[in-house]
């Protein structure tokens, strides 16, 4: 998903699943993890003036085989965007991260999804006089997550950080990771911190293309 199709889906979002797609496509999170999200997962930094989620390794998410893949935990880690979203989050449920009527979300791929990227398709028509991408009016919550991953690539970040951002390295915060490599992480994960395509990184993703 490109910036421009970004902002254009992104804004015919309702509100309560516009921050959570942000915080997803900022994120390595799943579409469960995002749904269940705990403030007890979230573990403070102090030292760098932040906080991270351990999601925990048993997290089951809808159903058995939903959760954590693997079985691992999974290290969230918040760059601006998504921690200028969990400030905004906070206070409103004692539990739930993203609470919807009072509990976590059963899904994001919900109707209001699916008529949105609908919608978003058409607009991106009208405004570029040319059709989206092909799928983009089909485009999965899980795209979030690669799109995250592609542009950490795209913005230079190191093969071993980009693993650690998307959950493909094993081992928690507290055992495995110091205060001075989440620093590195939370710097890297900040060079794709933008809310749209007025973010810095798309004159990196351009320049990438030429």
């Amino acid at each position: 998903m490109s910036w421009d199709e970004q902002s254009i889906l992104f804004g015919e979002l309702p509100d309560h699943l516009h921050k959570m797609a942000l915080f997803k496509v900022n994120t390595v999170c799943r579409e469960q993890e995002v749904c269940k999200l705990r403030w007890e997962w979230e573990i403070s930094v102090p030292e760098l003036g932040t906080s991270v989620f351990l999601i925990p390794a048993e997290f089951g998410g809808r159903h058995e085989n939903s959760g954590v893949k693997n079985r691992d935990e999974r290290l969230v880690v918040l760059n601006k965007v998504a921690s200028l979203i969990i400030e905004k989050q906070r206070g409103i449920s004692k539990e739930w991260g993203f609470p919807y009527n009072g509990t976590g979300m059963h899904r994001m791929n919900d109707s209001a999804w699916k008529k949105a990227r609908v919608r978003a398709a058409k607009l991106w028509q009208e405004q570029h006089l040319r059709p989206a991408h092909p799928g983009f009016a089909s485009i999965r919550i899980h795209d979030l997550k690669h799109t995250f991953g592609r542009r950490l690539k795209a913005a230079g970040v190191t093969e071993e950080n980009r693993k650690s951002l998307l959950g493909h390295k094993n081992g928690s915060v507290t055992s495995h990771y110091s205060g001075a490599e989440l620093g590195q992480l939370i710097e890297a994960a900040n060079k794709v911190s933008a809310m749209d395509s007025r973010g810095p990184v798309l004159t990196i993703l351009k320049r990438r293309q030429a």
